[in-house]
């Protein structure tokens, strides 16, 4: 029916399964023949239990942290070209200024500033091509 090799205790062990129901096994084991009973048992699942470790959440963690940063982000709602900028750094601006103009979709795009404050940095020059969401401009707000 089915062979099997066994290593126990360091010795070799060549089974063959004769004959098998009701419980009742008939096996040969290196040439000696058994007749062996079988014990049913329960049956566990055979899906494995997955077992995580814990996470592990550094002191402080639950305590939202401040950004010390009082940067405004200024980011380009679809990609695009940057065609020309009206802003330089450290310059002023207030809600409604004109930033600069951008080309996405075939169309050219106005972006205003949002808050008053000063330009902290500019992250693009004209001719730079632009992902969605990619910071154009940082506002320090007064």
């Amino acid at each position: 029916m089915k062979r099997f090799q066994f290593t126990i205790s360091g010795n070799n062990y060549e089974v063959e399964v004769k004959k098998f129901e009701n419980g009742k096994a008939r096996i040969e084991v290196n040439g000696t023949c058994y007749n062996v009973e079988l014990n049913e048992q329960e049956q566990t699942s055979k899906t494995p239990i997955l077992v995580r470790s814990k996470v592990k959440n550094p002191a402080g963690a639950h305590k939202i942290k401040k950004s010390e940063s009082s940067a405004y982000k200024v980011v380009a709602p679809l990609p695009g070209n940057i065609m020309q900028l009206f802003v330089r750094e450290g310059d002023e601006v207030k809600r409604d200024d004109h930033l600069l103009t951008y080309e996405a979709m075939k169309m050219e795009n106005k972006l205003l500033s949002e808050k008053d404050g000063v330009i902290k940095s500019i992250k693009v020059a004209p001719g730079d091509t632009v992902l969605q969401d990619e910071i154009l401009i940082e506002l320090e707000i007064n």
